[in-house]
């Protein structure tokens, strides 16, 4: 494998590039956006994740990584385009289908195409099948099985956000080829930088494992979610029931917030619900409890504005300082992200002025800048704001307790703060 394509070059499919790169393998990044082809280009990265800049600009500098918008001729090829939901939480294979349609030309004999996007189970049969449609000239192995032209595997990502680069070094790999010719190339692919084990199994159970990873989890923070609903109700500090609860040795409950964001936990649960509708009523109804958290924070914010309105103050001249927007700690990602639903939600009828403390990025998005919101660093918005939602657990706002005065009001959803008093 002399040369790799890597179509898709967002938060796995340009730290994935940048490591084969750094193994002295030609890879050509290929992507649809020209600001991110331009940008990777520079030796610069459009996403913010430890040591990919250092890495990305000595692959461009090297002359191992290229990005383009159009694919070209290479010997292995991995997809890593998104799989949104639509309206009706159905999972969007559209972008997989772009990709093929763009590989599907450069396709040559004896290469291996390897689908890394998160997946309905059948999506990597899928693939083989719209490839095979738009090259009738070659094999592919639901046709001619291990003998077949193409080789086609499904290996997905399972990393940390702001640990990208180290654990798609360490994690292990599930590998699921569609005949064992397939994935026996897809592990020698991975293991030129990949230091964790390669495990290989069919491609349905691959594709499988990745949902069933993120449904677990997904389940897991809906009742810590659901159990601060019930306490706030109650009047129970539901920090520190948690705290004691987990001096049990077998129990391990997370923390709560404000929902569940990114594009896999919030999305991947909803690919298994659309498949067995019947049988998935856990993960549904925890798909509905991390859903309806962020409506929950908003009903909170609101009877708070309500409180100060009764205090005296008019809504207009009440200033909210939002904590935090992207979808989980010490990251710039908005995808999917609970914190920014609600800060539209209140922003959208709040009368009176609203500041966002965002340390990971220097602009807000769209959004917010048309509802005339303003990003403010974390002394400045708590000194003006009257109302403090912390959103998300920012490593710069863990330790920087501020003192409120009696008039003000915080709402903590991650209790890093109201834990702390």
């Amino acid at each position: 494998m002399n040369t790799i394509s890597i179509v898709g070059l967002g938060y796995i499919g340009l730290p994935t590039a940048t490591l084969f790169a750094a193994r002295k393998i030609r890879v050509i990044g290929v992507d649809v956006s020209s600001h991110v082809v331009d940008t990777i280009n520079r030796g610069d990265i459009h996403i913010v994740e430890p040591e990919l800049d250092i890495l990305v600009q000595a692959a461009v500098s090297a002359g191992y990584l290229r990005a383009t918008m159009q694919a070209e001729p290479a010997d292995a090829f991995v997809i890593a385009v998104p799989t949104p939901l639509t309206a009706d939480q159905k999972p969007d294979l559209s972008c997989i289908q772009a990709a093929a349609m763009s590989i599907g030309p450069v396709l040559r004999s004896g290469n291996l195409v390897i689908l890394e996007s998160t997946s309905p189970v059948g999506t990597t049969e899928q693939l083989a099948s719209w490839l095979a449609e738009i090259r009738t000239d070659l094999t592919f192995p639901h046709q001619a099985g291990d003998g077949s032209d193409i080789r086609i595997a499904y290996c997905p990502e399972r990393v940390l956000p702001g640990r990208i680069v180290h654990e798609l070094v360490m994690n292990d790999r599930v590998i699921g080829g569609m005949t064992p010719n397939c994935s026996e190339a897809a592990v020698s692919l991975y293991k030129s930088f990949v230091q964790g084990e390669c495990f290989v199994t069919t491609v349905r159970i691959a594709e499988m494992c990745k949902l069933t990873e993120n449904s677990f989890r997904d389940v897991n923070i809906a009742f810590a979610n659901e159990l601060s609903m019930i306490c706030d109700e109650q009047g129970i500090n539901v920090w520190e029931l948690i705290r004691l609860a987990n001096r049990h040795p077998r129990v391990n409950i997370l923390q709560p917030g404000c929902g569940v964001g990114g594009h896999c936990i919030a999305v991947d649960p909803w690919f298994i619900v659309d498949s067995a509708p019947t049988q998935a009523k856990l993960i549904r109804a925890a798909r509905e409890v991390n859903d309806a958290k962020p409506e929950w924070v908003v009903r909170q914010i609101e009877e708070a504005i309500e409180g100060l309105i009764r205090s005296g103050m008019a809504a207009k001249d009440i200033c909210i300082a939002f904590l935090g927007i992207a979808y989980k700690a010490n990251i710039d990602d908005l995808r999917e992200s609970p914190a920014l639903a609600v800060v539209e939600a209140v922003t959208a009828h709040h009368k009176g002025r609203v500041v966002v403390v965002e340390p990971n990025r220097e602009a807000l998005p769209d959004s917010l800048v048309r509802a005339e919101v303003f990003l403010m660093n974390l002394e400045e918005a708590v000194s003006r704001a009257h109302l403090i939602i912390l959103l998300v657990d920012h490593a710069a706002f863990k330790g920087a307790l501020p003192k409120l005065s009696s008039k003000q009001v915080l709402i903590d959803t991650r209790g890093i703060w109201s834990n702390a008093k």
